[in-house]
């Protein structure tokens, strides 16, 4: 039987429902890629996908072992992507995301030289394993004659990430550092676009769906043209299942692909009322594949406060879903639990 609505069957398919994966480099490959603007909550976004009880520190640890990468391969954001994605997919979705670019690189005085410039001193500076924070690599660029001065270090070192010289390494402590790509993970063999195309539609049709090639356009930043390409080289696959079964709760981060990966949210909001909005720059508490509410943490050195706080009425069954969810965060923080409710 196929699911019962959109959210119903994309629980499934985003393995927020009966998970099937233990590791992060495998849960990442299904889905493609996973948003990762917010680094703690990319991190949770894929343990909370995952079956087996996977903590924050795996999923660093799968980073630092060079099985997933972060860096900038669609619609100009940070994801995280398989070691083995990364080269085809920034080039076939990163040309154009440069190609929007070029006004704000106006803006920022940015010209072709700069970049250059900017791509032969830390190349060198990278080069033998070597990982710069973005302090050091903001210096160096400066050394190199390339003011860095308010957007434009970011808005530098994000073009020559999407050329494919350089990604994010393993943290030095809390800070995030940036390796060459080609020395962390070297290319492989190149893909022809049209197989990039259909690879691409097919492995976000599996982990996505039910989506529409309006979905799927905006989620990859691709023309629509290349969009409806690569859906109509999708080949058909068994339905998901009948659905997950009642109460499957999950608390979902800040840009979580739940909700980011779709032009049309409907599906998940459609509980909600009409003047309330579910923003993806909010973590939401959802259950049964629709919002409920919000949550946000406390962070201590040994504990960690959630507060919920549910914008509609939830049954208890769903309110002990939701909090079991919540000890279930405290388990990937290592941190003990306490719950405190707005509502």
């Amino acid at each position: 039987m196929p699911p019962a609505s959109p959210a119903d069957g994309r629980l499934r398919r985003q393995q927020l429902a009966a998970p099937r994966f233990t590791k992060a480099e495998h849960l990442v490959h299904w889905m493609g890629a996973v948003q990762a603007q917010d680094y703690a909550g990319a991190l949770w976004a894929i343990g909370l996908r995952l079956r087996g009880g996977a903590t924050e520190a795996d999923i660093e640890s799968t980073v630092a072992a060079r099985k997933i990468v972060r860096t900038w391969p669609m619609r100009g954001t940070l994801h995280f992507v398989a070691a083995a994605d990364v080269h085809w997919m920034l080039a076939l979705l990163t040309p154009r995301v440069i190609a929007r670019s070029a006004g704000r690189y106006r803006e920022l005085e940015l010209e072709d030289r700069d970049f250059g410039r900017s791509g032969d001193v830390l190349m060198r500076a990278l080069e033998g394993g070597r990982a710069l924070t973005r302090r050091e690599a903001y210096a160096t660029i400066e050394r190199g004659g390339v003011s860095t001065a308010g957007q434009r270090g970011i808005h530098i070192v994000g073009h020559l990430a999407q050329k494919g010289l350089l990604c994010f390494g393993p943290r030095r402590g809390k800070q995030p550092t940036f390796v060459r790509l080609d020395e962390w993970v070297p290319a492989g063999k190149a893909m022809p676009r049209d197989h990039a195309l259909a690879a691409l539609a097919q492995r976000y049709v599996d982990s996505h769906g039910p989506v529409t090639v309006q979905d799927f356009a905006w989620w990859s930043g691709l023309l629509m043209k290349d969009a409806q390409a690569g859906m109509d080289a999708v080949r058909e696959r068994r339905p998901a299942g009948a659905g997950a079964r009642p109460g499957v709760a999950a608390l979902l981060p800040t840009w979580d692909e739940y909700l980011v990966a779709y032009k049309d949210r409907e599906a998940a909001t459609s509980r909600l009322p009409a003047p309330r909005k579910a923003s993806v720059f909010t973590p939401l508490v959802i259950v049964d594949g629709t919002v409920r509410g919000a949550w946000r943490r406390t962070l201590s050195a040994k504990s960690v406060r959630v507060h919920l706080d549910f914008w509609v009425t939830v049954t208890q069954a769903e309110r002990r879903a939701v909090e079991r969810e919540v000890e279930r965060y405290g388990r990937f923080v290592r941190r003990t639990v306490e719950i405190s409710r707005e509502r």
